[in-house]
């Protein structure tokens, strides 16, 4: 009994191609730095970082529903991994900005100069 094998081409195709669509987007953002990004803070951070965040997040949930085969696991399993992981790169993100702005403070305003 010969089993039917479906190519999956297109489909390599298809993750190819959103991803380097988002890739090209980030790194025309990162040539040109866009003045109403870049200079507009939100929560601390200017837009444009806000915005390389968000589609760095996005690569990392496609590359894993495809590369990971999760669009063929049940439900509960896909939710469990994607929003852990989606989860620990936002708080992630929140220390480093914290604590990167704490230290900043630090050197800018205390009683240590920079020496570097």
């Amino acid at each position: 009994m010969a089993h039917a094998h479906e190519s999956h081409t297109g489909r390599i195709w298809k993750v190819f191609v959103i991803l380097s669509i988002i890739t090209i987007v980030e790194v025309l953002f990162g040539i040109f730095k866009p003045k109403s990004l870049y200079f507009n803070n939100f929560a601390g951070m200017n837009l444009l970082n806000w915005l390389f965040i968000i589609l760095t997040i996005v690569k990392a949930y496609y590359i894993t529903w495809a590369f990971m085969h999760m669009e063929g696991e049940k439900k509960w399993f896909r939710r469990s991994i994607v929003w852990t992981v989606v989860f620990l790169i936002l708080y992630l993100c929140f220390i480093v900005l914290i604590e990167g702005a704490y230290v900043f403070d630090v050197y800018k305003t205390g009683h240590i100069k920079w020496n570097f």
